[in-house]
């Protein structure tokens, strides 16, 4: 069994609370997307995901690459967030 810290599991149960947050999460594995493709891959309307991505930003789970852009911004899991989603699965 693998082991996380008490920080990392205090993160971990704030998205396993909500499923556009897991599903975000699981969205952006293995990839860097725009907020449109991670809301269709994860299934989420794009009204929903700006919101959800905040929070993943301000956990520290998810980053902006190119947030100077205005439309086209890319998202990708930190180390963190890698870590993360190997516990969803």
């Amino acid at each position: 069994m693998i082991t996380i810290d008490d920080d990392t599991l205090k993160i971990w149960s704030y998205i396993n609370i909500s499923s556009y947050r897991v599903k975000t999460v699981k969205a952006l594995k293995d990839d860097v997307k725009t907020p449109t493709n991670i809301a269709a891959d994860a299934g989420i309307r794009t009204t929903h995901i700006s919101k959800v991505l905040k929070e993943l930003k301000e956990t520290g789970v998810a980053e902006c690459i190119n947030e100077d852009f205005r439309k086209g911004r890319l998202y990708k899991l930190t180390s963190l967030g890698e870590e993360i989603v190997e516990h969803l699965e």
